[in-house]
């Protein structure tokens, strides 16, 4: 993976097929199957580490803003069966990229990581 943080309860890392430059994913370790079923305790952590990571790409590709998205259950558009946050920036008058399937370079990944973990510092 290109893992961009990580501490005790969250790794953030990049999204394989993203949406957009910068596409990121924020996880608990905790097990979760969405926020539906999550421990409450789990949230401070994770979204402690989601405005982290907000900050950061919007730092690392100077866009205009960031979405947040988080989905649960099929009907939502769930697929992947643990807890996530996208933190995806956005540029005015770009729309995200369909989630077509398609992987990302992993030489693009790798860049794209370095650009954010320099914008978090570490």
């Amino acid at each position: 993976s290109h893992r961009i943080y990580e501490d005790d309860a969250v790794v953030a890392f990049m999204d394989v097929m993203p949406q957009g430059v910068g596409h990121t994913l924020v996880v608990p370790k905790a097990p979760s199957r969405n926020i539906l079923d999550a421990d409450p305790a789990t949230f401070g952590p994770l979204f402690a580490v989601v405005q982290k990571v907000a900050v950061a790409v919007k730092k690392a590709f100077n866009a205009d803003g960031v979405t947040l998205m988080q989905f649960n259950e099929p009907a939502s558009g769930q697929t992947v069966y643990h807890l996530h946050v996208h933190v995806i920036p956005r540029f005015d008058g770009v729309p995200l990229k369909p989630h077509s399937g398609q992987m990302e370079k992993p030489e693009v990944l790798a860049e794209n990581a370095g650009k954010i973990r320099a914008a978090l510092g570490n």
